[in-house]
């Protein structure tokens, strides 16, 4: 068990060290990189918000409109 706990955080590591290489963290001075990384998870967050919010409306509006055009008639009223 103590292992495998091992292995994820070594694996958690190595992808925090990637992440740090693609982005040019690793050069960054400490405040720089928080004031980047507050601005990529700010903008991380709003996309995740973003879609959990929209998508379900167009996927909706989309079966709804392909629907029509195919002649499929629901019996679930809205």
């Amino acid at each position: 068990m103590s292992m495998d706990f091992r292995r994820v955080k070594e694996y958690f590591s190595w992808l925090y060290y990637q992440y740090q290489i693609i982005t040019c963290c690793a050069v960054m001075e400490p405040w720089e990189q928080s004031m980047f990384n507050t601005v990529v998870l700010t903008i991380f967050a709003m996309v995740v918000y973003t879609a959990y919010i929209f998508i379900p409306i167009h996927i909706r509006l989309a079966w709804e409109f392909f629907s029509k055009i195919c002649g499929y008639h629901s019996t679930i009223s809205n």
